[in-house]
């Protein structure tokens, strides 16, 4: 039977390996080249914004941008170029990631005032994770968003239940203490009780009645008993997880399970286990 060759020039399967493949010397290679370049380029980013360093090397600062600028113009030309499936990578997450982080530097050729859009660079290093794969990082990576997803509607109720509080107390201490002491409406009633029972308490508004001192009171120790909540659901989540994976790894010669994710041999016999 004849074998079907995949879609594309050599030129273009060469660029594929080692711009979308990490089993190749190349293509890892290329991955750490490129986080070091997103990194370098986010570095630059943080460093324009301190008005020291602006004023003093600004230009120095501005080539580099634009080179790259110029380097990530290739190299998303190149991926559009080799990739296999063109549309799907277009519309992929990194492939918009990749497209926003180059668009806002030529956006500044027309509209000055799109400088800060190159913040949206930042984003780029969300490529860690391919970089994270190559070092068997990726399955715990994996787990803990299963976790998160499984636990997303617990958290959701908990938030809402929590805002609904939230609300209640701003109410209560608009009528308590009311514009003369600071809390001149409802929302900077609201915000003064999102500062205080989340324990961070900046003291841009304080009560001064008894009455209020005691909410806030209340509301201190509300916060404390509150705050672990989200931890604990995402605890129990991670944990079923882990049980899960465990069960996955039975032993093909004595059928036993319950192994580590990076157990190699089976606890009970010794055999080799096969990976997952």
């Amino acid at each position: 039977m004849e074998k079907t060759q995949p879609d594309g020039t050599p030129f273009q399967l060469l660029l594929r390996r080692v711009i979308f493949g990490t089993d190749t010397f190349a293509g890892r290679a290329f991955d750490i080249a490129l986080i070091i370049s997103i990194v370098a380029s986010v570095s630059l980013l943080l460093l324009d914004t301190i008005n020291s360093i602006h004023q003093q090397y600004g230009e120095v600062l501005s080539i580099l941008e634009w080179s790259f600028t110029i380097l990530f113009t290739i190299e998303y030309g190149l991926r559009i170029y080799s990739s296999a499936n063109r549309w799907s990578y277009f519309r992929s997450f990194y492939g918009v990631v990749d497209l926003l982080s180059i668009l806002p530097s030529y956006l500044m050729l027309i509209f000055p005032g799109a400088s800060f859009t190159l913040v949206i660079r930042v984003l780029r290093l969300f490529r860690v994770f391919r970089v994270l794969k190559l070092i068997r990082y990726l399955s715990e990576g994996n787990l803990l968003l299963r976790a998160m997803l499984q636990s997303s509607r617990k958290i959701f109720v908990f938030f809402f239940s929590v805002s609904l509080i939230i609300l209640v107390l701003g109410a209560i201490m608009y009528e308590v203490e009311g514009p003369e002491n600071g809390f001149t409406s409802i929302p900077t009633s609201i915000y003064w009780t999102v500062v205080t029972i989340t324990t961070v308490g900046y003291g841009d508004i304080t009560p001064h009645t008894y009455l209020g001192k005691t909410i806030a009171a209340f509301t201190m120790l509300l916060g404390y008993s509150i705050i672990a909540i989200p931890t604990g659901i995402l605890t129990a989540e991670i944990s079923q997880e882990i049980g899960k994976h465990r069960d996955l790894r039975s032993c093909s010669n004595c059928s036993t399970t319950g192994h580590e994710s990076k157990a190699h041999y089976c606890y009970h016999c010794g055999a080799e286990l096969q990976e997952i």
